[in-house]
């Protein structure tokens, strides 16, 4: 089996996204599609949707990376965040796997996000703890010492303000409360601060939707830790499914 060509697909809440990517460089080879999230998603109306992406896409390999917006567990989902709640349990390496009849390996969402970012973009080479943050309908984090993910961290929903912390400062948030630029830089400045409390990072990076905006916040982030905007955009999390399941799939065969 190839393991330089492989299929990402990131699935969010709003949207989900796939495209075949050289795991080797980082870049896709083929053009980004994106369909949005069937309302309910469940996990019937969500792999009818993936069927769609992989056919659209014309895949014809074994393996599909693919990341996920919950805590996974060798493929299992153990959180259901901004997606419905009937996929808490769901093996979902199996699940999909049976549908499409291709081999599916998944990750959380965030993670394949920062792995991108660490193999490619602008934590490559970084020593320490980095971490990565996406804001997008929620908050994910993905945390890294020394290269190394640590998986599942879920930041995101720790309490600010005595509130989840994605309800505070997340990009559904902003639009919830209509928010200026200068109010959600101040806002995401004290999640920040509160990250690097807990976590003592070397670097800090901003990925999902909102970082396209990076430079309308950026100067209210006046914290210790350099904070900078992901290199891979909403490119991420596609390029980290398909990088995750090259490479968990090399672990396995070795």
């Amino acid at each position: 089996m190839s393991l330089s060509n492989i299929l990402g697909i990131d699935i969010g809440g709003s949207g989900i996204k796939g495209a075949i990517v050289d795991t080797e460089t980082g870049q896709l080879v083929t053009e980004r599609i994106k369909i949005k999230t069937p309302q309910p998603s469940t996990p019937e109306a969500v792999s009818e949707v993936v069927m769609q992406l992989i056919g659209e896409i014309g895949y014809d390999g074994e393996l599909i990376g693919c990341g996920f917006p919950a805590v996974i567990k060798k493929g299992v989902a153990h959180s259901a965040a901004n997606i419905h709640l009937a996929w808490k349990g769901t093996d979902i390496e199996e699940l999909l796997s049976q549908k499409t009849g291709k081999r599916f390996i998944v990750t959380n969402d965030a993670d394949a996000a920062g792995l991108s970012e660490m193999r490619f973009g602008k934590g490559k080479g970084v020593c320490g703890n980095v971490i990565l943050i996406t804001i997008g309908t929620g908050l994910g984090s993905a945390l890294f010492t020394d290269g190394h993910l640590v998986r599942n961290t879920e930041f995101g929903h720790a309490n600010l303000h005595g509130m989840i912390a994605e309800h505070y400062i997340s990009n559904t948030a902003r639009k919830k409360y209509k928010m200026s630029w200068r109010t959600f830089g101040r806002r995401f400045r004290e999640y920040l601060a509160m990250i690097e409390r807990i976590t003592s990072p070397d670097l800090i990076i901003l990925g999902g939707g909102v970082s396209n905006s990076f430079d309308k916040f950026s100067q209210y982030l006046t914290i210790e830790t350099p904070v900078t905007a992901a290199a891979m955009f909403n490119h991420a999390g596609i390029i980290g499914a398909a990088l995750y399941a090259s490479e968990m799939y090399a672990l396995e065969s070795a």
